[in-house]
């Protein structure tokens, strides 16, 4: 897939997406030298945990019309600031020629993300590629439903879905691409990838991204 290339993982749950123009981040965290270079248009904060909603890493790459889409409870943090659209899930939105939908993201048997607290994962769209954003999720039911052709998946455990679960969630909604995330810098590590990835042989395509600094 094209677009591919335009996809840069900063590590965590911290994505670069550049297309059409616009450069879209994914809860900024540990933000380098390198990524403080390229602006946002778009940020995307999926809950209120200090590892995704970053106000000083969110500083680093905002610029005058940034605007930040995230829960409610982030959104406090954010307002006198800069601008930002408070969300939950089931909303959609249009930014920056940017489709956006707020989905569920929260743990079934643990209690770190409660269903309660509506934090989400992000389906977005961009020149026609829907890219799916899980944020801090188990396997959950509404998967079922989601369509992406790229689907960036937690396969740490510990705080999300494992592997394994995360394997199941990307065959119920068979994306063109799966990439891992949310490990090496909190839980986790490269093993959980590749277990991931080797699971989904034959079946998903999954790319391992590089991460960048």
């Amino acid at each position: 897939m094209e677009m591919i290339k335009d996809i840069h993982w900063l590590g965590h749950d911290t994505f670069r997406i550049q297309s059409g123009g616009k450069i879209l981040y994914t809860d900024p965290f540990r933000i380098g030298k390198t990524g403080q270079d390229k602006k946002a248009d778009l940020i995307l904060i999926t809950h209120e945990h200090y590892d995704h909603c970053s106000p000083e890493d969110v500083g680093k790459i905002a610029k005058d019309g940034t605007v930040v889409i995230c829960p409610a409870g982030c959104a406090d943090k954010f307002r006198e600031k800069m601008k930002t659209m408070a969300v939950k899930p089931g909303d959609r939105m249009e930014l920056a020629g940017v489709g956006i939908e707020a989905v569920p993201a929260y743990n079934t048997n643990k209690k770190f993300h409660p269903r309660e607290n509506q934090w989400v994962g992000y389906i977005f769209s961009i020149e026609g590629k829907r890219i799916y954003i899980a944020g801090d999720t188990d396997y959950i039911p509404e998967m079922r439903g989601f369509k992406a052709d790229i689907a960036l998946l937690p396969v740490s455990g510990t705080y999300v879905m494992t592997a394994e679960e995360a394997a199941r969630a990307a065959l119920d909604m068979n994306p063109g691409i799966a990439i891992p995330m949310h490990y090496g810098s909190i839980v986790g590590d490269r093993e959980d990838a590749v277990r991931f990835k080797n699971l989904l042989e034959g079946k998903v395509s999954v790319i391992i991204l590089d991460r960048e600094e």
